[in-house]
């Protein structure tokens, strides 16, 4: 049984996990360790488990405390070779990865990672490089893909595969136009290398999901420009106009910025 848990998602700190009977796989560690180790107390799990580290990107909020779990728990970091540059010039990590324990891994190449079949793919964003991640175990299909400009066509092909997928839903448009940012700060996060909103995110959903997909996360919420339930509405509405039923055709959640998920088994 493949179970999924999301220890946090926002620009305060991002950490995914996935978890079989007898191994764990981390998606990037921008939470702090003592938080991250009460969190695995409090759902009963062992980070003794945890035998690899997937890196979508080098930005603080995604890579903080990776160099001191891949230190204290002698953990291999997986990511392309320009996201371990920029975790390396990275004053915000602490605790550099050890030599021996950074790990390439190419975009578009297949490799296996203890039960974990991964495969990075491009994922535009204004970071030294980011990748999003399919994982396969056994036959089930997990896709995540954050911090996300725009949605290209190699990416598409993803969604459509995934039976379980997180996908960003930054920003609502209006909130961030009307918002108290400066222009530059807006651009960027509404640019083709910034970030997805609600309503691109909806129509990535409703354009490329098949009737394999069983569960969608909402991740990487703006604190600022955005709100669970208006992320959830727009997605669904966008859904809707497509002929498609969140909750029917697949479920839909939004995962929180600061508060750990449910934990959910991928079946």
């Amino acid at each position: 049984m493949l179970k999924f848990i999301s220890f946090g998602s926002g620009s305060s700190g991002n950490c995914y996990l996935l978890m079989t009977e007898t191994e764990g796989l981390l998606i990037d560690i921008g939470v702090g360790t003592r938080t991250l180790k009460k969190r695995f107390r409090e759902y009963g799990f062992s980070l003794a488990k945890i035998k690899s580290i997937l890196v979508t990107h080098d930005h603080a909020d995604h890579v903080k405390s990776v160099g001191t779990v891949s230190r204290d728990y002698s953990l291999p970091v997986y990511t392309t070779r320009q996201v371990h540059v920029g975790i390396n010039r990275n004053y915000c990590v602490r605790h550099k990865i050890a030599p021996e324990r950074t790990k390439i891994i190419e975009k578009g190449e297949t490799i296996q990672i203890g039960c974990f079949e991964v495969t990075a793919f491009d994922v535009p964003h204004d970071s030294f490089d980011n990748v999003g991640y399919q994982i396969k175990v056994n036959n089930v299909v997990f896709c995540l893909m954050t911090d996300v400009g725009h949605i290209t066509d190699e990416m598409k092909p993803f969604i459509a595969s995934a039976n379980y997928l997180v996908i960003e839903a930054n920003y609502d448009e209006e909130m961030l136009m009307a918002g108290p940012y400066p222009a530059h700060l807006k651009e960027r996060i509404c640019g083709p290398t910034g970030h997805l909103s609600n309503h691109s995110c909806g129509v990535a959903l409703a354009e490329n999901a098949t009737s394999q997909l069983r569960h969608v996360w909402l991740c990487h919420l703006s604190e600022e420009n955005n709100h669970p339930e208006l992320a959830r509405k727009t997605v669904e509405q966008v859904l809707r106009s497509y002929g498609i039923v969140a909750g029917k055709d697949f479920l839909l959640d939004v995962l929180k910025r600061a508060t750990p998920s449910e934990v959910t088994d991928l079946e």
